[in-house]
């Protein structure tokens, strides 16, 4: 897999990996003619672009009923996001078999929690921008946290967005905890570092959990 190109396209961000680095760009810049030469192409694309010109060079991925014990839950396994399936890989392969949830926060936010190996299903969100974007004539103003009431349009816009959102991922996420106590959390997205201030539990931060789990289901696959 030395000579391997891994892909991860989301809506926003375009990642990839290449001999143990990583590259990101905007998914609307991404060209897979700039890509260098490799004796092989991995993607995951969840994206609205289509590369219908590179498709017989590419392996694309979608999420499958097993990857070694780990179980997909979806009734039709293709319909659950490659991005989450190869996100809950990875943290399957790092967490060794042991329970696990798996919150990525993009354009979408999404909750997976795995059970033993066993995939117990996940939520979808609005991410922070679409939530916002609900309401264009609303601007935004940064704040210093939750616990206060906004004395402006702009600080209630800012406060209430960020709140509505977070309250939900971690009532659910502590709920699983409360549940399940052994259980480790790994967050990925470019949106953590909008949120990493108002998650109220244990979690480890991934940058590149799709583009890992991309790596290790194509050394599976051999």
């Amino acid at each position: 897999m030395s000579n391997s190109i891994f892909i991860d396209i989301g809506n926003s961000y375009a990642k990839w990996k290449y001999k143990d680095k990583y590259f990101k760009s905007y998914t609307n810049d991404f060209d897979f003619s700039e890509l260098p030469n490799a004796t092989r192409v991995w993607s995951s694309n969840v994206s609205h672009r289509t590369f219908k010109e590179y498709e017989h060079d590419i392996f694309t991925i979608v999420a499958q009923k097993k990857y070694k014990l780990l179980q997909n839950s979806y009734r039709n396994p293709d319909q659950l996001g490659s991005d989450r399936w190869l996100a809950m890989i990875a943290s399957f392969e790092i967490n060794q078999n042991n329970n696990f949830v798996v919150l990525d926060i993009g354009t979408a936010v999404t909750i997976d929690f795995v059970l033993s190996g066993s995939h117990q299903g996940g939520l979808i969100l609005p991410g922070l921008s679409h939530i916002r974007s609900t309401f264009n004539s609303f601007s935004l103003k940064e704040t210093d946290g939750l616990d206060v009431l906004g004395s402006s349009t702009e600080e209630a816009w800012s406060i209430g967005t960020i709140y509505m959102l977070t309250s939900a991922i971690n009532k659910k996420i502590q709920t699983i905890l409360k549940q399940h106590p052994n259980t480790s959390v790994y967050v990925s997205g470019g949106g953590f570092n909008s949120l990493k201030d108002y998650l109220e539990f244990p979690h480890i931060y991934h940058e590149n959990l799709v583009l890992d789990g991309i790596e290790f289901f194509a050394e599976y696959m051999g």
